[in-house]
């Protein structure tokens, strides 16, 4: 196959949606890799086709209520946490003028680097009865002072409000630059003050861009495992872990994640109909208006003041307190082991990330070369993985190579009379698919994006002066490719290195990462102790946090 040479092949006309199709090499690495996304989904809906009576009634007695209603308020709390965060932050960031604007325009996405279970346990450790807080708030106020419980389901949609505001606040902030104070200023001439204007036309003007960075957060909602564990608030995550390592019942694991994932499409699907609703036109180049709403004195502190809190209190705070413990611990509790687990991490998350943007490259030349509606599909499914909570991906690729593994034992021993055991779990194999499905859509999107820089015109040109095949590839395509892959190299290594579920649930024997060990330490409420782990991964997230500064011009 020689991806700088293949062409769309010229077919007879076909009726419907089976014209332009032939299958060749781009096409079946399309749907190679959406098999792996519909692999899981499959195996994971066949335990619905062979319920278990028992283990059904079991869920529907004691489990399902609770997780239902859990689910139901986290989704609701998050969601609107999240937009009023963002979308105030951004407006600020995005319109107005106040002293500090320039540096909380990309300071603000600071709590991204942060992973939701850091930020869940430092908070714990901070203001649970035992915490620092309220012991010193109890020596100066008396005993009996009141004090909000953290470990309530409050304090678990503040903390993960507090760490996914990004994603709202980072479209949010893209769709109010492009509108300006134009939209603003053509509300108050028909009548409307500042505040009316900005309800009644800015915000529903950016309600796309809103609604995107707020799927993003509910999606990473429904996938956490981490922040609802230091919480000790049961959602499906959480009981898939217990079904599995708790009851030894993959059965009831399998029939959890299933649910769970009705509950992810029904998400989707909600969203999907909403936005299909909405038409919308592309702002003139007069949207890119650099003027400013300038706030009074007294609004212009407080805006500044805002933003301080909001940044002290989802980033500043909790890294500080981080570095506090760990100072405290260095001495006698880094050692060895934690360079084990710092290679571990390391090793893992380059591996996945190098075959993550591998097969993110295979995706994107494979949609270019082919545009008929099933290599469309085909890469639409590929990059559905980002929807699919890790505990899902977890069982659901566990189950298929456990058959797999125990097929091909029984073959080699029936056919060849070899003895092999166990060939595949107990390895990394279960583990970078399942990460791979995971995280190829943070991979691929950046690609396709270069991608879209590479005409047919550049081929043709470079073909008229000799130079085609992979040397092709190698001194025209690449050099144009080389900034989404380098992209999408870091932001996969960043999520696998954060990434707790799936490497809890499948790694091999042995193979504890930092995300593994911070886990270990917050179950046993070592707060001191996790925050070593945790740190190493703080300094780590920090890194896409500059990339999308730098790329994005967020400081404008």
């Amino acid at each position: 196959m020689n991806p700088a040479s293949t062409a769309p092949i010229a077919t007879a006309p076909l009726p419907g949606a089976f014209a332009r199709f032939r299958p060749d090499g781009w096409r079946l690495i399309a749907f190679g890799v959406a098999v792996l996304v519909v692999v899981p989904l499959l195996v994971v809906f066949s335990s619905l086709l062979s319920p278990e009576e028992e283990i059904w009634a079991h869920l529907a007695e004691h489990v399902l209520p609770g997780l239902l209603l859990n689910t139901f308020w986290l989704v609701l709390g998050v969601a609107a946490g999240t937009v009023v965060l963002g979308v105030s932050l951004a407006w600020l960031a995005a319109v107005c003028e106040f002293p500090g604007r320039r540096f909380f325009a990309w300071a603000m996405l600071l709590p991204m680097a942060l992973p939701a279970y850091v930020s869940a346990f430092v908070f714990v450790g901070l203001l649970d009865f035992t915490g620092p807080v309220q012991t010193w708030l109890r020596e100066i106020f008396g005993a009996n002072i009141w004090f909000p419980r953290i470990r309530s389901t409050g304090g678990v949609i503040a903390v993960m409000s507090l760490t996914l505001y990004p994603y709202v606040y980072l479209l949010a902030k893209n769709a109010f630059a492009t509108q300006g104070k134009r939209a603003l200023e053509a509300a108050q001439s028909l009548g409307h003050s500042r505040v009316s204007g900005f309800f009644r036309v800015a915000l529903p003007m950016a309600r796309p861009w809103i609604a995107g960075g707020m799927m993003l957060a509910l999606m990473e909602t429904l996938a956490d495992f981490g922040t609802v564990s230091v919480f000790n608030y049961d959602t499906f995550t959480t009981a898939i872990y217990k079904a599995w390592f708790g009851l030894f019942s993959l059965s009831a694991a399998s029939q959890l994640a299933s649910l769970l994932i009705v509950i992810v499409f029904a998400v989707l699907l909600v969203e999907q109909l909403s936005r299909s609703r909405m038409r919308y036109t592309q702002a003139g180049k007069h949207a890119q208006d650099k003027d400013r709403i300038v706030l009074t004195r007294g609004a212009a502190r407080l805006a500044s003041v805002y933003c301080t809190l909001v940044l002290g209190v989802a980033f500043l705070i909790p890294v500080a307190q981080l570095a506090l413990w760990s100072w405290q611990v260095f001495g006698q509790d880094f050692d060895s082991r934690y360079l084990e687990f710092l290679w571990h991490s390391l090793a893992l998350s380059g591996i996945a990330a190098l075959l993550t943007a591998a097969c993110a490259l295979l995706l994107a030349y494979a949609k270019r070369y082919h545009r008929d509606p099933w290599t469309a599909g085909a890469v639409r499914i590929a990059t559905l993985g980002y929807a699919l909570p890790g505990p899902v991906l977890a069982v659901g690729i566990f189950v298929a190579l456990a058959w797999l593994d125990n097929f091909l034992a029984a073959n080699l021993k029936e056919h060849l009379r070899i003895e092999t055991g166990l060939l595949l779990q107990g390895t990394l194999l279960v583990m970078l698919p399942a990460y791979l499905v995971r995280f190829l859509a943070a991979g691929y999107h950046p690609v396709d994006s270069a991608m879209q820089r590479l005409t047919r015109s550049i081929d043709e040109a470079s073909r008229s002066l000799g130079v085609g095949g992979m040397t092709m590839l190698r001194r025209v395509h690449l050099p144009v490719l080389r900034g989404g892959l380098l992209t999408g190299l870091v932001l996969v290594f960043m999520d696998v290195m954060k990434e707790m579920p799936i490497t809890l649930m499948t790694r091999p024997f042995g193979w504890d990462t930092l995300a593994v060990r911070i886990f270990e330490m917050t179950s046993e409420g070592e707060w001191e102790r996790a925050a070593l782990p945790a740190v190493a991964l703080v300094a780590a997230g920090l890194i896409p946090i500059f990339f999308v500064a730098r790329h994005a011009d967020i400081q404008r």
